[in-house]
């Protein structure tokens, strides 16, 4: 089983940090929202179908209702925007990016009527994982570094907030059980508001077909075969199969194998502040994670006391 779990995680730590730089090479000739709109139409088909074949229940109507707004919030804010920035922002820096979601999570939790507030341990990380960030992004004048484009830097902050929405959506929405059929919908329904986005911002006028290169056709079949398939069977059955704590180390894996592959395949530069940036922020969220998880420990221990009525 230790053998099967690893190779998993393995493929979740690469495939997932790859598709980073797969988005970028589709989108140098693929229109940004159309290339997610395909990659995810095509995957969630596969997905229902497989799972429909082995016999598992299709979502029911008020459940495809859920789905259409996760999946809207997650792959149309959240992965159809880093698909758009990555036109002009470098994979690596786009996936450190949004390797600082928890961070924002925190931070929607706390602001959700009723939502879990963080204590003093998870706010010193919040503080330390936003410094990172600001070094990251900030001005060249004061990181050092070069300039990045700042509609792209906004989309990315934008994505960050729409995937930390959609996610703790999801924790309370009615959703199928199984969670490959869960999946498939969101990308079906995903598909579909990316789709009308891109239509209505007319990214396809005077757009070719002829136009795509071998690079962004094989990057889109990478995306749809490897990120969408392979990354979300394989997390799918850890999330079943292996310690949640142990699955949670994607979220600081990933980030680095996306950097190392945009200076290896795609030349990207690798300034020292690139590094510092990505220790800080994998390390808060790594802060912020153990802190939740300890303050999730304290809340189950108190339920277990009232229970027994100590």
């Amino acid at each position: 089983m230790k053998t099967k779990i690893w190779t998993a995680l393995l493929a979740v730590y690469i495939v997932w940090g790859s598709t980073y730089l797969a988005i970028r090479f589709a989108v140098e000739t693929i229109p940004p929202f159309f290339h997610a709109a395909v990659r995810f139409l095509i995957s969630g088909i596969i997905l229902l179908a497989w799972q429909r074949a082995a016999g598992q229940a299709m979502p029911t109507r008020k459940q495809w209702i859920s789905l259409a707004i996760i999946g809207n919030l997650l792959l149309l804010g959240g992965n159809g925007l880093v698909a758009w920035a990555e036109q002009t922002i470098p994979s690596g820096i786009a996936a450190l990016m949004i390797g600082s979601t928890p961070l924002f999570l925190v931070v929607a939790e706390m602001l959700r009527p009723g939502g879990t507030k963080p204590n003093r341990w998870t706010f010193l990380g919040l503080a330390i994982g936003f410094i990172g960030i600001f070094i990251l992004i900030g001005p060249a004048e004061l990181t050092g570094g070069a300039t990045l484009n700042p509609l792209g830097i906004i989309a990315l902050l934008f994505a960050c907030l729409f995937w930390s929405l959609g996610s703790i959506y999801s924790k309370h929405a009615d959703t199928p059980r199984s969670s490959l059929v869960s999946t498939g919908g969101q990308m079906l329904m995903g598909s579909m508001g990316l789709c009308a986005i891109s239509l209505a911002t007319g990214e396809l006028a005077g757009w070719s077909l002829a136009e795509v290169t071998t690079r962004s056709a094989l990057g889109l079949l990478y995306l749809i075969t490897a990120g969408s398939l392979i990354g979300f069977v394989a997390y799918g059955w850890l999330l079943q199969n292996a310690p949640i704590p142990l699955v949670a180390t994607y979220a600081y894996v990933n980030p680095i194998v996306a950097v190392l592959l945009g200076v290896w395949l795609a030349e990207e530069t690798l300034e020292p502040r690139i590094w510092l940036a990505a220790a800080i922020i994998v390390g808060s969220v790594m802060f912020i994670n153990r802190s939740r998880s300890e303050v999730g420990k304290e809340a189950k221990k108190k339920e277990e006391v009232a229970a027994r009525g100590e």
